[in-house]
């Protein structure tokens, strides 16, 4: 047993304090030497300050370490379609689809958290082993679009390996965007391309003609002679007029259209004990559901007949105008912002479609649904 007092060294030096015993058992310490103690042996007990610690949540691991994984094996293919994106002008709206897609992600954050998880490892394995099929086949052939298809394959089946089916339901709209962005095959473009060549400069034929212009056309060449020339002319309607390049744009742009206007169900107050107007609630979100998938089906397919039959309208344009100007309203300043115009007028002409759809909807829809161009996840 101590004494009425007892030594006790402290960390930094020999120097001995004393220490009252009390009763039962237990020891005091004066106070103005309690403060010094602590004041010794709190510098040993603390961490080091100038480390810096980085912490990430423990959900985010698996993400990162599959986007890691992904980009690994994908490094050269994803290479080459951001090459792609940048030196082909018919896919260059590529190189604006990740931003659209990481907005899209960002903005269904917290539908992400709350869909419940429903992990299909049957279905996602044979999805990743048909995605390294698919590589591997691409790589042998040297086929890249077989490649880059296997890398929308491979994310929906990691989806579906981890996470299950619902939650590939909320990334489908990110998931054909990527799609889209993906250049098809030369020899199914070419296939494309020409007839679409071809009815373009029937329209233009058409429209000369209209205008009592002499012309005469050999496939996709249309020779005609303007005015003041002493030998005719001849236009070509190459592949770059052919249209496939504002319609593989003006596709893209009615997705991301037809996602960003959504409609959605008002917020109105019903009591829930009135099975009535629990009924009516459930008929209006069964109407908005089936209405925001056949919109977006209409706008979607309307893109492609808009996007052609601008594109006609541009040729015959240049041709009525190299009728009365010459040739030189084909090239340069005039064929570009000719090109900027009419696909302006094409997008205008793809949300109008959208707006009258919008008010026919609003003849039909019942009292408790609204019609309203808003953040799909954010409604006010």
């Amino acid at each position: 047993m101590p004494g009425p007092f007892a030594v006790y060294p402290t960390l930094r030096a020999r120097t001995y304090l004393p220490v009252f015993e009390a009763g039962l058992g237990q020891t005091l310490i004066p106070a103005h030497i309690n403060q010094n103690l602590s004041a010794e042996i709190a510098p040993r007990l603390r961490k080091p300050s100038n480390r810096m610690s980085v912490a990430v949540p423990r959900k985010l691991y698996q993400p990162l370490t599959i986007a890691i994984a992904l980009v690994f094996v994908y490094f050269t293919v994803l290479l080459k379609l951001g090459s792609d994106w940048w030196v082909d002008e018919n896919y260059s709206h590529g190189l604006l689809i990740p931003f659209v897609i990481g907005y899209i992600l960002w903005l269904e954050q917290g539908r992400f958290a709350e869909v419940l998880t429903s992990p299909a490892a049957l279905w996602g394995g044979i999805g990743v082993g048909m995605s390294l099929l698919a590589l591997w086949a691409g790589v042998a052939g040297a086929e890249l679009f077989v490649q880059r298809l296997s890398l929308v394959l491979m994310i929906a089946s990691i989806l579906i390996y981890f996470w299950g089916f619902r939650l590939l339901r909320l990334v489908a709209v990110p998931l054909a965007l990527l799609i889209l962005s993906i250049p098809i095959p030369q020899i199914v473009f070419n296939r494309i391309a020409f007839p679409l060549q071809l009815f373009a400069s029937r329209c233009a034929v058409a429209a000369m003609s209209f205008f009592s212009i002499p012309v005469l056309r050999q496939g996709n060449i249309i020779e005609l002679m303007p005015l003041g020339a002493s030998e005719p002319k001849r236009l070509a309607v190459v592949e770059a007029c052919s249209g496939i390049r504002s319609l593989m744009t003006l596709v893209t742009l009615a997705v991301v259209y037809a996602y960003f206007t959504k409609p959605r169900v008002a917020q109105t107050s019903v009591c829930d004990s009135d099975s009535k107007s629990s009924q009516t609630e459930v008929r209006a979100t069964n109407f908005l559901k089936r209405f925001t998938f056949w919109r977006s089906l209409i706008l979607v397919v309307a893109a492609v007949p808009i996007a052609i039959l601008t594109n006609a309208l541009r040729v015959s344009g240049t041709g009525v105008l190299a009728h009365y100007y010459g040739t030189r309203v084909a090239d340069g300043f005039f064929h570009t912002f000719s090109g900027w115009v009419i696909y302006i007028a094409a997008a205008v002409l793809l949300f109008a479609t959208g707006w009258v759809l919008d008010r026919f909807a609003r003849f039909g829809k019942m009292d408790k649904i609204s019609i309203h161009s808003v953040n799909p996840v954010n409604p006010v």
